[in-house]
This record gives structure tokens, C-alpha cells and sequence, in this order.
């Protein structure tokens, strides 16, 4: 499951229940996007990599941190299935939870606790953080060794700059681009929108994309006719929080739909209580997209797929700077 986006774009009644549209002449389902599928893929490799390649990550196994303030619901599945990814493929996880209550300088502390820990190759913020705490203040606090999420503010800007390289690129948007790439879907040269503009996902998608040579627009809550810009994309990638708020009038026959979108909704059938859905009218924009992500299911574990893949790379650059020769 995908981290809270935390986005909202203010749209009326989004979260309204989807139905499947209504024709005379039957539409053929678009191709599902099996995120899980391709997740164990990559974790496959992984945990092969860390089995056999001990000389290269070091003869010591991986370590991830996670650090959670408050307790959403979002956040500790995502943890969850984050923590269990890591069991699977060989990474030690470690965790800090601080309370909703907690300063500034708790949260700085307990990364640069992290930071110093020769045991922990990478570290990931679990978003979003309280809102009287600014993101950036605490990601720039993540040595960039370890900031496997790719969020640090020079890693991003790094990203927008043709002429630089970040040391890790941001998983989500990495996951969007391993979709696209494992289902052989084109980027170069394709229109693509992206519908949300934060830091943290839809910036850095639309930065990713762009840097692999497509025409990207971003669509916010200051655009005037989303729907309308929304339907010029090949590829229209939605992130903003908002559960079922593309419909399908926003979408073009037969584009491809990458949905990151992770919303609780009510639902008084589910043991639980609630379910979560994406950002996209699955129901109706199975009819007219070529393919789209599902929601549980699509993005989310290949984005836990990637931070695993990040931290591997960051034992193995350590790994190989401890080896060179001085």
C-alpha cells in the first residue's frame, strides 16, 4: 500500500461512488497493471543480490529505517508492508514512532540518530509529518547517503537539473516509471499529465518523466478545466489524495492511467469498516483507458519494491567506498 499523500485539491464531492458507465456498445476493460507482480520481480532479485553478493553490500546485511510521527492508518499499513518486504528479501528494518505531539527537534534527533548508525544504509520520513512541520525542514536533515526515498531537497533538485544526477531518485515516481517500462507503454515523445503538484509524488513524477523525454503538464487545484487538460494525456498519472476524483470525462480513450492515489473511504460491508480506493474512478475509467493501475495493488508495492532496491544500492556504494583504495 502507498504512503499518504496528504494532497488535497478542494474539488466538490469527489469521493461520490463510482459506476461502471452506462452504453449500448460494450467497451473492452482496459489491461490491469499488476504492480504486485512486478514488485516480486524486483524482490526476487533483491533478495537473490543480498544471498549471494555478501562481498558486495559488504558481508553485513542491509539496513532500513523508518521514522513515523502520529499514527494514521495509511502510514502503518505502508510500514507494515514496507517492514515485511524487507524480512523477505533479507534487509533489517528498524523503526522509531514518535507521537503526533512530537518537536522539531525530537524528530531531528531520532534521524540523526539513524544518521549515525553504521548498521542503517537507509532512512525513510513517513509522510505526512504534522502540519505544524514542515517536510523539508526535517528530509534536508537526512544524510544523502541514506535518503533511499530520494526526498531530500537537493536529491530533488538535482532531479529538475538535466546535468545532475540524484543519488536516489524518488521511489513512487520510479514505480510509476518501472510500470510503464515492464508493460512496455512508451514515454518519449508522449503527452503525460500529472494531476497533483506535491514534493514528494507528483512533482518529482512529472520531473522523472520529463527527464526520459515526454511532454509533461501539471495539473493542481489552481488549474482552470483539470478535466479538460486532463484528456489531452497519453499518460495521465494522478496523485493528489482525493478519493475517485477522476471520472471518466477526464480521461482519453485509450491512454494509460497510473493511479497513486491511496484513500480510507467508508464501507460498512468491510470487516474493518472502511477500504481504501485510488484517486481514479476505477470502475469508469476501466472502459476507456488501454490500462490502469488498481488500487490496493498497483503502484504501492512497487514502491516499496524501489525503496528496497535504493537501499540495496546504498550498502553497496558504501561497501565500495570502504574497498577504495585510499
Amino acid at each position: 500500500m502507498w504512503r499518504t499523500l496528504g494532497v488535497r485539491f478542494g474539488f466538490s464531492n469527489p469521493s461520490r461512488s463510482c459506476h461502471k458507465h452506462n452504453s449500448t456498445m460494450p467497451a473492452a476493460a482496459a489491461r490491469r497493471m499488476d504492480g504486485r507482480l512486478v514488485a516480486q520481480e524486483i524482490k526476487d532479485d533483491i533478495a537473490e543480490t543480498i544471498r549471494t553478493g555478501g562481498a558486495e553490500v559488504g558481508f553485513a546485511r542491509p539496513g532500513l529505517a523508518v521514522l513515523q510521527v502520529g499514527d494514521s492508518p495509511q502510514s502503518q499499513a505502508y510500514i507494515h508492508n514496507l517492514r515485511t518486504a524487507c524480512t523477505e528479501v533479507g534487509i533489517k528494518s528498524f523503526a522509531s514512532q514518535l507521537p503526533e505531539t512530537a518537536t522539531l527537534q525530537a524528530i531531528i534527533q531520532a534521524l540523526r540518530t539513524f544518521n549515525g548508525d553504521e548498521s542503517v544504509h537507509g532512512i525513510v520520513v513517513q509522510l505526512p509529518l504534522p502540519k505544524k512541520i514542515r517536510p523539508e525542514t526535517v528530509l534536508q536533515e537526512i544524510s544523502l547517503e541514506k535518503d533511499v526515498d530520494g526526498l531530500h531537497p537537493l536529491n530533488l533538485a538535482k532531479l529538475a537539473l538535466d546535468d545532475f544526477q540524484p543519488s536516489f531518485v524518488p521511489c513512487t515516481s520510479r514505480a510509476c516509471l518501472e510500470l510503464l517500462t515492464r508493460y512496455k507503454f512508451q514515454v518519449e515523445r508522449r503527452k503525460v499529465v500529472v494531476i497533483g503538484c506535491s514534493n514528494a509524488v507528483g512533482l518529482p513524477t512529472a520531473l522523472l518523466l520529463e527527464r526520459h523525454n515526454a511532454t509533461v503538464t501539471i495539473v493542481d487545484k489552481h488549474t482552470p478545466k483539470p478535466a479538460e487538460i486532463a484528456r489531452t494525456a497519453d499518460i495521465l498519472v494522478a496523485a493528489t489524495g482525493n478519493a475517485n476524483l477522476v471520472r471518466r470525462n477526464w480521461i482519453k480513450p485509450g491512454a494509460v492511467v497510473i493511479d497513486i492515489g491511496m484513500n480510507q473511504v467508508k464501507d460498512p460491508s468491510s470487516e474493518e469498516g472502511f477500504r481504501f480506493v485510488g484517486d481514479v474512478c476505477y470502475e469508469e475509467a476501466e472502459n476507456v483507458a488501454t490500462a490502469i493501475t488498481p488500487v490496493p495493488g498497483g503502484v504501492g508495492p512497487i514502491t516499496i519494491a524501489m525503496v528496497l532496491s535504493n537501499t540495496l544500492l546504498a550498502a553497496q556504494r558504501r561497501d565500495h567506498a570502504k574497498r577504495k583504495p585510499l
